[in-house]
């Protein structure tokens, strides 16, 4: 065994100064690292996870998601602003133009609505008015035809005749027509034949015999003339 040399031993140990020295440099590594990772970010300069984060708060939706409503309605404001616009470039001549149109349109709408109602008007009136003529023409068809039976079948005094007379033209003036002669050609439009009488003279269906005269109103039949009818006979 070698003997022990302590001049040697201390000679080797190392210097207390690098001794001190490694420890500062041990120490102060970690905390320039801890400084760096905990360091603000300079003015202007963003954080390196800002974008991350953005990122992830960024809202996912679709903006064509939107109600189609919206889109109508801004461009129904856009036109009432292009419109008040197109109005403010006018003059005040231009203004007066355009307003004295829009009253001009308006007018003869009113027109149009009116003359449609005068005519509707009208119609009813005429249409209730031939209603009251046939009512009070129904209620004298009885009297009506004894006149015309007494006529035919014996005479009349003078202010009988004058009478018959005035109801025959107090018709005549609401427009009643009465209709209905012997000989005439059978129309089953306007005559009810009560009776078909066959003729050896006659070539085609005529009015025989007239029972009770008809009446109209216009094209309008109140009552159809009840005659006997002559028949070609076969």
């Amino acid at each position: 065994m070698s003997e022990f040399n302590k001049d040697d031993y201390l000679n080797d140990l190392p210097d207390a100064d690098d001794l001190a020295a490694s420890s500062a440099s041990s120490a102060q590594a970690p905390s320039d690292e801890v400084a760096g990772a905990a360091k603000p970010a300079t003015e202007g300069e963003a954080p390196a996870n800002a974008g991350d984060k953005a990122g992830a708060a960024k809202p996912t939706g679709d903006s064509s998601s939107a109600p189609s409503d919206e889109g109508a309605a801004e461009r129904s404001e856009a036109e009432g602003e292009k419109q008040d616009n197109a109005d403010d470039t006018l003059t005040p001549l231009g203004k007066a133009k355009k307003e004295a149109a829009e009253y001009l349109e308006a007018l003869q709408r009113e027109r149009a609505e009116f003359i449609n109602y005068r005519n509707r008007a009208q119609k009813e009136q005429e249409r209730f008015r031939q209603h009251g003529i046939i009512d009070v023409l129904t209620a004298l068809l009885p009297a009506l035809d004894d006149i015309d039976r007494i006529r035919e079948h014996s005479e009349m005094d003078d202010s009988f005749k004058a009478v018959a007379a005035k109801i025959d033209k107090a018709f005549e003036k609401f427009g009643v027509e009465k209709f209905g002669e012997k000989g005439e050609d059978f129309d089953p439009t306007k005559h009810e034949a009560i009776l078909h009488k066959p003729d050896a003279d006659a070539e085609k269906e005529t009015v025989d015999t007239v029972v009770e005269a008809g009446y109209r109103i216009g094209d309008r039949v109140i009552r159809a003339a009840r005659v006997v009818v002559a028949s070609p006979h076969n």
